[in-house]
């Protein structure tokens, strides 16, 4: 995702790097003493977890949500078709059941008749029509609407361009309680998608009536699942979660609220978890050699892979494949994931992150079959940055390196710049490390030079990934393209759709286009390594879409 991302986030590092959110910091806080928050939340009978946040929420739109925290918090406040599970299978949403044609382009849904919006207005077919017309109509200037419904949705490609009605998306309301929805292609992995942020209901009437204003403010958003955003405004960096009585299944709900602040230093979200002001806390790779033995340290493993963007339009040496190819080797990746990370990331030599998906009828992991793609490997590096600088005519080269600006991300670009500039002579890295909703504008633009990003699954199969590369893609915004890397992805959602065997073999030829053309750098797949406290109890770690799910989760002994 870019999130969208999926795009996940330990504090530190993952927290600024991931197309994620990132602003404010913890010391300027107002968290009352643990004792008190603690001591009134038992003198109330409520059940309350706290939490940090990375930075604040970019967007509570779901048509224009692209990062880790919108979803995150769409995914706690509202309800699609399906939600994810403990075992990250879809379980009921406000989809009772569906059906699906025998050739797999029409699903029918049954939805239930008890989900109401916090309003108390139903929740209907229609509302599902009307979000996902208004995420690819082109006047609404969403990002993901496009990029999620192109090609899966009838006709979505063709509305979001201006070529289509929006009536003739394929999505209808078969009465109030029915949801028909046409596919261009079979989809393998539809049923995981409609549990996806992009593709949630929205009441048209309250959203047309907030305007502009709609999803800036508590007050002008509605939600229909588990919990409601409380205190929040969209530059807020102190919020809640509060149950939402009004849910249709209110009764599982156990936690009464979550408290979230903006915390940007590891330290600083150390200092809290210590005197007991939040239950849970990433770890920077120092804090992981002081905590490691520590009775609440715990290591959980991601899907999420992290990279280098290089825009081939903007530089005119990154237009050069040998340069690309000169970068994607020039820097030491264990020493990265071991020295600078420390929290149980590895490194990546592909795309695809490992023990995310098999190969169809197997138990072989993509990542295992795919190979080590781009390895650090500095001799090698020099050849190909010498031939570059040959075809480019010069002895010098000078990049701009955009990346995060929380303390461990200062610490990686440097890190990074540092190998860079020692590995390839001639070669300048200018650093420029900003706010993480400054880089998702920069990155949109294609204003940048060298990027560092990551992205976390939307669902699961390896389209999710290989499709950010599609000529002119719209989460491409590097300029690359390989008219063969088109072709290969094309057919495997196309005329391949339905043999998912021959759909992995062109997955596997893809990604090793992807680096013969040295299109992007990968770095590491991720890790958290955090303080969680016992008292979080429930709560479930998804491999693709929103991070946690907090549906199922409750208030345990600390002791």
């Amino acid at each position: 995702m870019k999130r969208k991302f999926a795009w996940l986030l330990s504090l530190g590092l993952v927290l600024s790097m991931f197309l994620a959110a990132c602003s404010g910091g913890g010391e300027d806080t107002k968290e009352e003493p643990a004792d008190e928050k603690d001591q009134a939340a038992e003198d109330t009978g409520e059940k309350v977890l706290n939490f940090v946040n990375g930075d604040t929420i970019p967007s509570m739109d779901p048509s224009m949500a692209t990062d880790e925290y919108g979803f995150q918090f769409l995914g706690a406040t509202m309800e699609g078709l399906y939600r994810l599970d403990e075992n990250a299978q879809p379980v009921e949403g406000i989809a009772l059941s569906h059906e699906t044609s025998e050739d797999g382009l029409t699903w029918t849904f049954k939805l239930r008749e008890d989900a109401k919006w916090e309003n108390g207005d139903p929740v209907t077919a229609n509302d599902f029509v009307y979000a996902w017309q208004r995420a690819v109509n082109p006047d609404t200037g969403s990002e993901y609407g496009p990029y999620m419904m192109a090609g899966v949705i009838k006709n979505a490609e063709a509305v979001s361009k201006g070529e289509a009605e929006l009536s003739e998306l394929g999505v209808k309301a078969d009465g109030d309680y029915s949801l028909v929805v046409e596919l261009e292609h079979p989809t393998p992995y539809f049923h995981s998608l409609t549990t996806f942020g992009t593709f949630l209901p929205l009441n048209q009437k309250f959203v047309e009536a907030q305007g502009d204003k709609f999803a800036t403010s508590t007050e002008t958003l509605l939600s229909n699942g588990p919990f409601k955003l409380a205190n929040w405004e969209s530059t807020s960096s102190e919020w809640e979660l509060v149950k939402n009585d009004t849910y249709w299944d209110a009764d599982t709900v156990q936690l009464d609220k979550m408290t979230y602040v903006v915390v940007k230093d590891p330290q600083v979200g150390v200092d809290l978890y210590e005197e007991g002001t939040v239950d849970r806390t990433g770890l920077s790779s120092d804090l992981v050699d002081q905590y490691a033995t520590h009775d609440d340290y715990a290591v959980t493993p991601e899907t999420s892979v992290f990279y280098f963007k290089m825009n081939q339009t903007r530089n005119e040496a990154l237009a050069n494949v040998n340069i690309r190819a000169a970068l994607s080797r020039a820097f030491n990746k264990e020493d990265l994931v071991n020295e600078i990370l420390n929290n149980g990331s590895i490194v990546a030599n592909g795309l695809i992150p490992k023990d995310f998906v098999t190969l169809p009828g197997t138990e072989d992991d993509f990542r295992e079959v795919s190979g080590d793609l781009v390895t650090y490997d500095v001799e090698k590096a020099k050849e190909f940055w010498a031939k570059g600088l040959e075809e480019l005519g010069t002895d010098k080269v000078e990049v701009e390196f955009l990346g995060g600006d929380t303390e461990t991300s200062k610490v990686m670009n440097e890190y990074l710049k540092n190998q860079l500039e020692t590995n390839l002579p001639g070669l300048t890295v200018t650093l420029k490390q900003v706010p993480f909703e400054q880089r998702l504008d920069l990155d949109t633009n294609q204003d940048y030079d060298l990027q560092f990003a990551g992205w976390g699954p939307d669902y699961l199969d390896p389209y999710t990934f290989l499709t950010l590369w599609i000529t002119d893609g719209g989460n491409n915004k590097m300029g690359y393209s390989n008219a063969k890397y088109d072709e290969l992805l094309k057919e495997s959602a196309t005329t391949l759709a339905q043999d998912n065997e021959a759909r992995y073999q062109n997955f596997l030829e893809a990604e090793k286009i992807l680096f013969e053309d040295a299109a992007i750098a990968p770095v590491y797949q991720s890790a958290m390594a955090q303080l969680i406290s016992p008292k979080v109890e429930g709560v479930f770690v998804n491999p693709f879409g929103a991070t946690y799910e907090y549906k199922w989760a409750s208030v345990g002994s600390a002791e």
